[in-house]
């Protein structure tokens, strides 16, 4: 007959593999939809009312991010880095991410922080180099405020010494889901990889 200490020892090996299978089931069966290297909001944010123009005139507004879900990124045309790099990375990771099977991906929109010289026309050429399916938006700077301080991006003038003035800019690209709400963000640097990995995760479609 087994002493009373074996049945202990034999008890403790039982909890500690039962333990060991449930940590490997939670690791490997647990919720994936979380994001990696994008921030899911907690709970999303609803986007204020605001009307801005695309880059053919039409009006532009909260109803616009209504139905899809949307990768949004605020820059400008005449920025000479951060802009077109992150725009080109979305651009790539979309055709990565449709080619590879996937059947939507999230409408990508650019909105101007420099409405002074992003004129519709310009937005048009410029957005023009990414893609068909990349949506420009410029308009009023009050319009555009509305947005900003809703999603706590900043923008400012800054002198060049040329005469000349740049934009000092939030590099985030800001996820809004189908129901025109701020659900995730993702911050800078950007990676491609960061994209695919994450936004079928923040959408749902994994």
């Amino acid at each position: 007959m087994r002493s009373f200490r074996e049945f202990i020892a034999l008890g403790l090996v039982i909890t500690a593999f039962a333990g060991g299978v449930a940590f490997m089931f939670l690791a490997f069966s647990g919720p994936r939809d979380m994001p990696v290297h994008a921030t899911a909001l907690p709970q999303s944010v609803a986007l204020p009312q605001f009307e801005l123009l695309d880059q053919h005139g039409a009006p532009f507004d909260r109803d616009s991010f209504a139905g899809h879900w949307s990768l949004v990124f605020f820059g400008f045309t005449n920025c000479p880095d951060i802009c077109p790099a992150t725009l080109q990375q979305l651009a790539i990771a979309r055709n990565r991410m449709m080619s590879g099977g996937e059947s939507d991906f999230p409408h990508i929109v650019l909105i101007s922080v420099d409405p002074e010289r992003d004129t519709p026309d310009t937005m048009t050429s410029y957005v023009e180099h990414f893609g068909a399916e990349i949506t420009g938006v410029t308009g009023k700077l009050d319009e555009l405020r509305k947005l900003t301080s809703t999603l706590g991006i900043y923008f400012e003038k800054s002198a060049s010494d040329n005469g000349q003035y740049s934009v000092d800019h939030s590099a985030v690209v800001i996820v809004v889901n189908p129901q025109a709400e701020f659900q995730a963000v993702f911050r800078a640097p950007h990676k491609i990889e960061h994209f695919v990995d994450d936004l079928p995760r923040i959408t749902g479609s994994t």
